[in-house]
């Protein structure tokens, strides 16, 4: 049995914890609040991961540390460095391998699928984060101060999951509501199931030639949203999804007054354009293969609320509160 620190119980977090956990490995859990699975196998710590001395000492023995914290979406420049900082610092001061968890943005507005081999270009803030954070983990893995790879997924979908189409699709289909999205409703995009995700996290962190560089998540489909949201209506039993554009204009007023969604303005060129993961050597190299879509849809349709007679329709917009990240 190896330990196998893991920062952040999201959707994503816990998957990992608990796939470990049934493999019969130690899982240190750490969030602010101390939550998780309540399982054997898992130990479920509350501690602050920026606290770079923190989470060295919670890092001390463990084979591998898994970083799949992230902030809200609105305070990423400020609280995002800092916790990338500590973690690799720790990682470093124990000698643990480092997986993190990452997505697309560092790759900036791409024409075609995108590959692992890519150029980091960001054009948006929140890029700019996520390739400061590789970058510097990068760095001190070419001095020769830690392994360090990182797993990037997609849109994330499934049971928990957070991402533009669970919070501002999913569940209107699931509650029978109409739908406005801020985003081309017809153009193929990669969707990450959360346990594929943490498959994959699994995965790179066993493999010897997973160091240096990163791997994407074999996506469960390459569809549009309004495909998807159909496909997801049916397999719940709910009806047909009423699909609309929400325009720039009606964005931006809503983010007057929500500071997440405000936040979705400079993303929305991933929202209108293609955007498709190649991840041909996840599954060659890796041997991750993605769950079927209906599976997937299943798990989501099952989290279905019925939607009560004259209710009125709820906000698109998140709750302010979502902790995670599109």
């Amino acid at each position: 049995m190896s330990l196998h620190v893991i920062v952040g119980a999201g959707a994503t977090g816990s998957a990992l914890a608990s796939r470990l956990a049934e493999a019969g490995e130690r899982v240190r859990l750490v969030t602010r609040r101390g939550t998780g699975p309540v399982r054997p196998g898992i130990e479920r710590v509350a501690a602050d991961a920026a606290d770079g001395d923190r989470m060295a000492a919670l890092t001390v023995g463990a084979a591998a540390l898994f970083g799949c914290a992230i902030p809200p979406y609105d305070r990423w420049p400020r609280e995002f460095p800092p916790l990338a900082a500590s973690l690799l610092a720790a990682a470093e001061s124990t000698k643990a391998d480092y997986v993190m968890l990452g997505n697309a943005y560092g790759y900036g507005a791409v024409a075609g699928a995108y590959r692992e081999d890519l150029p980091i270009a960001p054009t948006s803030e929140k890029g700019r984060v996520r390739a400061r954070m590789w970058r510097d983990a990068l760095d001190a893995f070419q001095a020769g101060r830690v392994r360090v790879t990182e797993v990037r997924a997609s849109d994330f979908v499934g049971s928990g999951a957070y991402s533009p189409f669970t919070l501002l699709v999913g569940r209107q289909v699931l509650a029978g509501e109409p739908i406005r999205y801020p985003g081309d409703l017809d153009v193929p995009h990669s969707w990450s199931y959360t346990h594929d995700v943490a498959r994959t996290l699994i995965a790179a962190a066993g493999n010897e030639g997973s160091w240096g560089r990163a791997w994407h998540v074999p996506s469960t489909a390459h569809v549009s949203v309004r495909e998807l949201a159909v496909r997801l209506a049916e397999a719940a039993g709910a009806p047909a999804p009423r699909l609309g554009r929400m325009p720039a204009s009606e964005l931006r007023e809503i983010g007057r007054g929500d500071s997440i969604m405000a936040e979705l303005s400079e993303m929305l060129y991933l929202l209108d354009r293609p955007a498709v993961l190649d991840a041909s050597s996840t599954i060659a190299t890796l041997g991750v293969g993605p769950t079927p879509l209906d599976a997937v849809l299943a798990e989501m349709a099952a989290e279905r609320v019925p939607a009560h007679c004259g209710e009125q329709a709820a906000s698109p917009r998140p709750p302010r509160s979502s902790p995670r990240a599109p």
